[in-house]
């Protein structure tokens, strides 16, 4: 297959590329609009494959997007490009409802264009794949409750929100339009690459430059984790296997406060990278005034992909933290040119 994967440079859709240019025979089309989040340092094991091509583009400008789609010809399609941090959606949500809400929209589009003028062969085998949150489900209040695909949308933040109404879009594409759509909702990623303004990098981060991690609220609220990887895997079985017209929940099977993934961190960089003093890196934490709207928990009934589909993660929390720590302690000079701006001077060099 030929994927057109939006968002490619990002957290997901970094990883999601490199384990398609490591472990099948497909070919990548990258649609990157690079803002702050998007990394092309992420995709350098990549960038030398001929089977991986990159696009800096923005999926709201339509006559780009038709050029993309005539130019490549791709197969299917796999939508993660959205801006996706909660804290700078309450400060600035109109980013969110451009890319989120227009861009989705503007994609769909140019898809259905694109996917009406295919042979009938090509036609039936096409595919859009929206990637999307378990935010938009709201949270749970009860111990045992899961979300599951048909959990009522309750979105809590201007984020969660654009995310649920790009869900509604692509749903509304396929039964409108026939577009042969997918959508799959998943738990909190962690994993290599991952942009140090989110909790577990930052944590990894603040704590080997003797910052304070900063927890919100006492720590108790309650995240599902899924290793960015298996998440990979995930999407991969989906786009390749999964029925049109259908949601997947996917889901780590990792139900953790934020207060106990932080001491965990610490943990391991007391064994791995220990402190000078001998003191343990949880006498850094720093409990702080709670986010607005913070939803309290978060936990996802993954069966549905693992009966149908076949898929299940293979890390556990503690296997894929303890990769993920020992990641962020060999790959420092990454995180130097994030923390420092300079892989968007990278970037803009390259243009």
């Amino acid at each position: 297959m030929k994927l057109l994967v939006t968002g490619g440079a990002g957290f997901i859709g970094s990883a999601l590329i490199r384990h398609l240019i490591r472990h099948t025979s497909d070919s990548v089309v990258n649609v990157d609009k690079l803002t702050y989040a998007g990394n092309l340092g992420s995709l350098a094991e990549c960038s030398a494959s001929p089977r991986y091509a990159f696009e800096q583009v923005d999926i709201c400008h339509r006559a780009e997007l038709d050029r993309i789609f005539a130019q490549h010809q791709p197969d299917a399609v796999m939508h993660l490009a959205a801006e996706s941090h909660v804290d700078r959606s309450i400060d600035g949500p109109a980013a969110f409802i451009e890319t989120n809400i227009v861009g989705t929209y503007t994609l769909l589009e140019a898809a259905r264009a694109y996917w009406n003028a295919l042979d009938s062969t090509k036609k039936s085998a096409f595919r859009l794949h929206h990637i999307s949150t378990d935010e938009v489900y709201g949270d749970l209040h009860g111990t045992d409750d899961l979300f599951t695909e048909t959990t009522p949308y309750a979105p809590s933040s201007p984020y969660s929100a654009s995310k649920a109404s790009s869900d509604h879009l692509v749903r509304a594409w396929q039964r409108t339009y026939g577009l042969p759509t997918l959508v799959t909702n998943c738990s909190n990623n962690y994993g290599p690459c991952h942009f140090p303004e989110k909790l577990i990098p930052l944590v990894i981060l603040n704590a080997l430059e003797g910052k304070p991690l900063p927890v919100y609220g006492k720590g108790e609220q309650i995240r599902d984790w899924l290793y960015v990887e298996d998440h990979a895997r995930a999407l991969y079985t989906v786009i390749t296997h999964g029925q049109v017209g259908e949601t997947y929940n996917i889901g780590g099977h990792n139900e953790k406060r934020n207060i106990d993934v932080v001491r965990s961190i610490c943990t391991l960089l007391d064994e791995l990278r220990p402190r000078a003093d001998g003191q343990s890196y949880a006498t850094q934490i720093t409990f702080v005034a709670d986010r607005p709207g913070h939803d309290l928990r978060y936990a996802i009934d993954a069966r549905k992909i693992q009966q149908e589909l076949g898929w299940v993660p293979q890390e556990t929390f503690d296997t894929g933290l303890r990769k993920t720590v020992a990641w962020y302690l060999d790959n420092l000079a990454w995180c130097q040119r994030v923390q420092d701006g300079s892989y968007q001077r990278e970037r803009l060099g390259r243009i």
